[in-house]
């Protein structure tokens, strides 16, 4: 079955509904043509360059992406700069972008839940439950149940594992037992509150505040700071066995790919 835009945008709808997405968003079609025909799929947390010449030199015609190409309104296309080469060849190479962000954060199986998975946590929920709607699966970051007590050493060696990384910040008080886990993948400094008020051992998320880390150490509550890229890479992969799913389901006829190039802004430099 060939498979369109609109089909395409369809789909995604089912797995992260677009009304999921914070006001201040952009998610979406942002760059294309609804009616064009979908052939290939090239999955990428970032809109960068090198994720847009990595699907020109393989021929994909359409990318999925995290974060928004066009995430608040240009006063100028500048050609000269990142954001204006990207539209410009994008355009030129008649490349659709679509971008599923904090809808993809706040959906039943989203962004938080594949840490969750990974993490191996049970009885999951939402860690702040999406404002008026009688849906309590779906919202921002998660909050989950070990059946077993792990202590921190065991948990930190889940973290690294999880999150593919060699080095994490620690802040406040490291509990000797770890049983009640709550997290956020991407910036989530903002509900680190909400996962000490819900009595969670631990919180994980990305690009915790100073003010955050300082607050924690006051109140006794441990905090760890993943990194944006590690603890929202996951989901990329949760992403791609989704649109697989619904291929299966509706007969696409469209090839899924992970991008091969992408890879954390950030590095560790040791002495």
């Amino acid at each position: 079955m060939k498979l369109h835009i609109t089909q395409l945008l369809e789909g995604l709808n089912q797995i992260a509904p677009f009304g999921l997405a914070e006001n201040w968003d952009n998610v979406g079609l942002l760059i294309g043509h609804p009616e064009r025909e979908v052939h290939s799929l090239l999955l990428g947390l970032d809109p960068t360059l090198s994720l847009l010449n990595e699907a020109i030199t393989r021929g994909i015609g359409t990318i999925i992406t995290h974060h928004p190409c066009i995430f608040r309104p240009f006063p100028s296309v500048n050609l000269s700069t990142p954001d204006g080469i990207f539209l410009e060849q994008a355009l030129g190479h008649k490349i659709n972008v679509i971008a599923c962000h904090t809808n993809f954060d706040n959906a039943k199986a989203g962004v938080s839940d594949a840490l969750t998975k990974l993490l191996k946590l049970e009885d999951v929920r939402p860690l702040r439950p999406t404002i008026g709607s009688d849906d309590k699966t779906t919202g921002s970051g998660r909050i989950g149940e070990y059946k077993h007590l792990l202590s921190f050493t065991e948990f930190m060696q889940r973290c690294f594992q999880t999150l593919a990384i060699d080095t994490l910040q620690v802040a406040g008080a490291r509990p000797g037992k770890i049983q009640r886990v709550a997290l956020c993948g991407g910036s989530g400094s903002d509900l680190a509150a909400d996962a000490f008020a819900q009595k969670a051992d631990i919180y994980i998320s990305s690009e915790i505040k100073h003010s955050t880390a300082v607050w924690a150490q006051d109140v006794g509550f441990c905090l760890i700071n993943g990194t944006h890229y590690a603890t929202e890479k996951p989901a990329m992969l949760l992403l791609e066995q989704q649109l697989i799913d619904k291929k299966q389901q509706y007969g696409w006829d469209v090839d899924v790919y992970q991008s091969t190039s992408e890879e954390a802004p950030f590095v560790n430099i040791y002495p």
